[in-house]
């Protein structure tokens, strides 16, 4: 009955958001929908494992747009991907500060607070490492949530970027046979990526599964546009989700800190982005997306909404994960070390 209202719920939001015209409604609409209701304490409760389902299209779409083109554009994508070791660098020198000094977190909270890994890894290795998992989880949450609102409107306003660019072909229009292989592909590429370990399965692994495919030439589509959408609801619903059971104190100290901390992370990215632009590394709305410091399925349907080059925007996403998570064990052990001493 939770999960059926949450669904009834998200339903609106999009239906409204539609009527109205508004931006993304298969996103904003579910995401503003289950905000609302879960801080007005409504009984809503997530889709669990439909949920990550959802997120393997988003990674066989970045797949199916990794061709022989992109792999040999690569090259032209090393310094600015050299960049993202600095870009995280300068967040941890700006970021542990602000939540250990203005906001007075203690130093595990305030480390993983301040690191832009995928909300789930860093709530793990917070808590691990002694933080609050609680404060951990409403502030990434609010960082993805600020982040995916605030990204179109500013590419609207600073770049003249549309949100109209088509996301898919009508599922129709696709061949049944390749339908049914990016199926296998994303069953194959979750599954086999959970059994061996891979970070962000869901959309990693579909992701690789798919890239072989298309770089020998056996898929030549992204998914459908229903898929696509579907994709967009869910995730939608899950940002707005995870502000259940917020108090009114943790309103007021623990998501007003992830709220701030946005608008520093805004300035970084933006930073970063005139960097790039600058010194002609890229164009600049997929430098945007990809040194804007959100969930990496929520800029995957940015990128896509916006016709900015998947490939450019995913590698610095991953670099950024994957430069935080394997430094997330050696700052754990740090932490572990100074509190004993």
């Amino acid at each position: 009955m939770r999960r059926a209202l949450t669904f009834v719920i998200a339903a609106l939001g999009t239906g409204l958001f539609w009527w109205l015209g508004l931006p993304l409604p298969f996103l904003f609409g579910p995401m503003a929908f289950c905000l609302a209701g879960a801080l007005l304490h409504l009984p809503l409760k997530g889709f669990g494992q439909v949920s990550v389902a959802a997120r393997t299209i988003l990674g066989v779409a970045v797949g199916a747009s990794i061709t022989p083109e992109v792999i040999a554009e690569l090259p032209r994508m090393a310094m600015s991907v050299a960049l993202v070791p600095i870009f995280i660098a300068v967040i941890a020198v700006v970021g542990v500060p602000f939540f250990r000094r203005i906001w007075g977190f203690d130093l595990p909270t305030a480390y993983y607070a301040a690191m832009p890994g995928g909300l789930q890894d860093m709530v793990i290795f917070g808590t691990e490492a002694g933080g609050n998992p609680r404060a951990l989880s409403l502030i990434h949450a609010t960082r993805v949530l600020l982040i995916v609102t605030l990204a179109p409107l500013f590419l609207g306003h600073f770049y003249g970027a549309e949100l109209s660019n088509p996301i898919g072909a009508p599922v129709a229009d696709l061949p049944w046979h390749e339908l049914a292989i990016m199926g296998l592909a994303a069953v194959i590429g979750w599954k086999g990526g959970e059994r061996i370990g891979l970070f962000g399965a869901s959309i990693l692994g579909p992701m690789i599964v798919t890239a072989m495919l298309s770089l020998t030439g056996v898929v030549h589509f992204r998914p459908p546009a229903e898929a696509i959408l579907a994709a967009q609801f869910f995730i939608g619903c899950g940002i707005g989700i995870h502000f259940l059971g917020v108090t009114w104190r943790e309103l007021t100290r623990v998501v007003a800190a992830g709220m701030a901390y946005v608008l520093l992370l805004a300035l970084l990215a933006a930073g970063f982005t005139a960097l790039v632009t600058g010194l002609g590394l890229g164009d600049p709305v997929p430098a945007f997306l990809a040194f804007a410091p959100g969930g990496q399925a929520e800029m995957t349907v940015l990128a896509i909404v916006t016709g900015a080059d998947l490939g450019f925007v995913i590698t610095h996403h991953l670099t950024r994960i994957v430069i935080v998570i394997v430094g997330a064990p050696v700052v754990a052990g740090l932490i572990a070390r100074r509190r004993k001493g």
